[in-house]
């Protein structure tokens, strides 16, 4: 009994050591839409010309919301079906949001995004009145795992005109194909979600 009580107390003085030497983070915890509320600014690296590869000129800090309306028109055409444009204001709004909880640090500038194709394209003041309305219209609709967990939702932009089959069901979304979906097949914006990011859920936030 005696031996047996000496081996139950060294493991537990084992574990106890062990985490107190390798406590756990809890910034390491899973970050999903039940424990991270969306940001409320985002920083944008800007870069020299809108060019990729161009230097850093400053960081800008601008409200979430008014973010996602200077991207959605640079990245789907305003002239674009509404199911569409829902599809990519919640597109670039996932994206962003996820960026902002992993930041990049270059040339001594840290930010979340930057201005350009690296990311998504963004420009100042450039919102339209129609993608403006799907980025609010959106705006308590996340497209998640079903467990909530916060991921970025990729795109390209695909071949013009076309069904853009290719990217189904693997988590990149074609641009030219949502206007296909919603256009020709008149398809929702969840169901082209569902086609292009297969096992995520609309949720409301």
């Amino acid at each position: 009994m005696t031996k047996r009580l000496c081996s139950y107390l060294f493991k537990v003085c084992t574990m106890l050591f062990l985490v107190l030497l390798f406590p756990t983070d809890a910034s390491a915890q899973t970050q999903t839409i039940y424990n991270t509320a969306y940001p409320s600014t985002i920083r944008v690296a800007v870069r020299a010309y809108n060019n990729p590869v161009g230097p850093i000129l400053y960081v800008q800090t601008l409200g979430f919301e008014e973010y996602c309306e200077d991207v959605l028109p640079n990245e789907w055409m305003s002239s674009w079906n509404t199911e569409a444009l829902k599809a990519g204001a919640i597109a670039v709004k996932m994206f962003a949001w996820y960026k902002t909880l992993h930041p990049t640090t270059e040339s001594g500038f840290t930010y979340d995004v930057d201005n350009t194709t690296n990311f998504q394209e963004f420009k100042y003041l450039s919102g339209r009145p129609e993608t403006d309305q799907a980025v609010r219209q959106t705006w308590n609709m996340v497209y998640v795992p079903s467990d909530g967990t916060i991921k970025e939702l990729d795109y390209r932009m695909g071949a013009q005109d076309s069904d853009n089959s290719w990217y189904d069901g693997t988590y990149i979304m074609s641009q030219w194909g949502t206007q296909y979906w919603a256009s020709i097949a008149k398809l929702t914006f969840e169901s082209i979600l569902n086609m292009y990011y297969p096992g995520y859920e609309l949720k409301f936030v």
